[in-house]
């Protein structure tokens, strides 16, 4: 548990430290948030969705987590890059534990940009149905964070350079974010998509945060919660089989 928590605290420091990367990551949410939060937000209404606002900011903060804990995947590249990443692999630990520390470092620095995420759509005008339902959209926070964080450590461990990270990331987290219902409700769309939003993880976390924040569900808490957590354990067990065959 040393070596995980040694790990886990690295990622958390060098977030901490990075007060650039933590401002710049806010950019793209507050763009999402005020522009189509109060751009669409007369459409939304007229067509009797009620506040866009409301509707919106849980998937704003869904998208928080899922680029920064899947974008954790670019530390293991860099590490691999500069060599720290062969110092861990050749100390004599096991590996699953490497890759653990690593992983919840990833989805922690996520869950804490989603936090800060939550807070501006607070500051926006957004508000909870009931505030002791923030505790329940804190553990979909996490289950989100730790989903994403493992499939970035998949790819991270699958790929040697940041070039093709940043190719299967454009053609893997766009759609997975734009297919979550996030910007959008899921009732009453066509058959084919409905088939592939009900294939995309992210539609039952951001399906969750309505749920525990404004009270509205399209698939109900137990299934949201219980496919999140089969998800993660997935990921997590192929991230372990993936990272135990990196070859530095």
């Amino acid at each position: 548990m040393a070596v995980v928590f040694a790990l886990w605290l690295r990622e958390l420091k060098r977030y901490l430290r990075s007060r650039a990367q933590v401002v710049a990551s806010l950019g793209q949410p507050l763009m999402y948030l005020l522009a189509l939060g109060f751009g669409l937000g007369p459409v939304f209404e007229k067509a009797g969705q009620g506040d866009y606002i409301q509707f919106v900011s849980p998937g704003v903060v869904g998208m928080t987590i899922l680029f920064s804990s899947i974008f954790s995947g670019v530390g293991l590249l860099w590490d691999r890059q500069f060599g720290f990443l062969k110092e861990t692999l050749v100390a004599p630990v096991p590996r699953i534990q490497i890759m653990a520390g690593r992983t919840l470092g990833g989805a922690t620095t996520a869950l804490i940009q989603g936090t800060l995420v939550l807070t501006v759509c607070l500051i926006a005008g957004f508000r909870p149905h009931d505030w002791g339902g923030v505790l329940l959209g804190f553990l979909f926070m996490a289950l989100i964070a730790v989903v994403f964080a493992a499939l970035g450590t998949i790819i991270g461990s699958a790929l040697r350079d940041m070039q093709g990270f940043q190719l299967v990331m454009n053609f893997l987290v766009m759609p997975i974010f734009f297919l979550s219902g996030a910007l959008y409700p899921l009732s009453n769309l066509p058959a084919a998509l409905t088939v592939v939003t009900r294939l995309d993880p992210l539609s039952y976390g951001v399906d969750g945060l309505r749920a525990a924040l404004i009270g509205q569900s399209h698939f109900g808490v137990a299934t949201d919660l219980a496919v999140l957590v089969a998800v993660a354990a997935l990921f997590l067990a192929l991230g372990a089989r993936a990272f135990s065959r990196i070859q530095v």
